[in-house]
């Protein structure tokens, strides 16, 4: 499987980006390829605040979703 996705920003920038209130992805390393099996960050409304978080590949894909 190929993959689709790439980080090419740092975590400042994707924090700046979104209106990060929370940031729980500790040191994000570059990603020059996300596969689908791999961590990857994702922004989500938690407790009504937007949260960078790492979650799973599928995981990210249902949440996309949602």
């Amino acid at each position: 499987m190929c993959n689709l996705y790439s980080i090419t920003k740092n975590q400042a920038a994707i924090r700046d980006l979104f209106k990060v209130a929370r940031d729980t992805t500790g040191n994000l390393p570059p990603l020059p390829a996300i596969f689908p099996d791999q961590m990857a960050p994702v922004v989500r409304v938690n407790e009504g605040e937007r949260e960078l978080r790492p979650v799973a590949g599928r995981k990210s894909h249902n949440i996309a979703q949602n």
